[in-house]
């Protein structure tokens, strides 16, 4: 049988690290990178927290000029390029 050769593993902080800086300077970033990136973390098993807010979750653009509205503790981002609505819900300050 034939083995199968595994690529370099990196470390989970070093992983957070290349993600940190990758959303340090994303205004420039095309979706297709934005995808692999989300993937990346998803190999590696990190959250994206707040950064996963910032570009949208069906075409992967970067939002630039957004509409938000809130409505009934819920925030909702509409894309401008694909029109698609995401939605968060607000938590509530004690």
């Amino acid at each position: 049988m034939a083995q199968k050769i595994s690529k370099k593993e990196i470390s989970k902080k070093d992983a957070q690290k290349k993600i940190g800086d990758f959303f340090n300077n994303s205004e420039d970033k095309n979706p297709k990178e934005i995808q692999k990136i989300k993937r990346f973390a998803m190999k590696y098993n990190l959250k994206l927290g707040g950064k996963r807010k910032s570009f949208c979750k069906k075409c992967f653009k970067i939002y630039k000029n957004p509409t938000i509205r809130i409505r009934n503790n819920m925030k909702s981002i509409i894309c401008e390029n694909c029109g698609y609505a995401s939605r968060w819900k607000i938590k509530k300050r004690n």
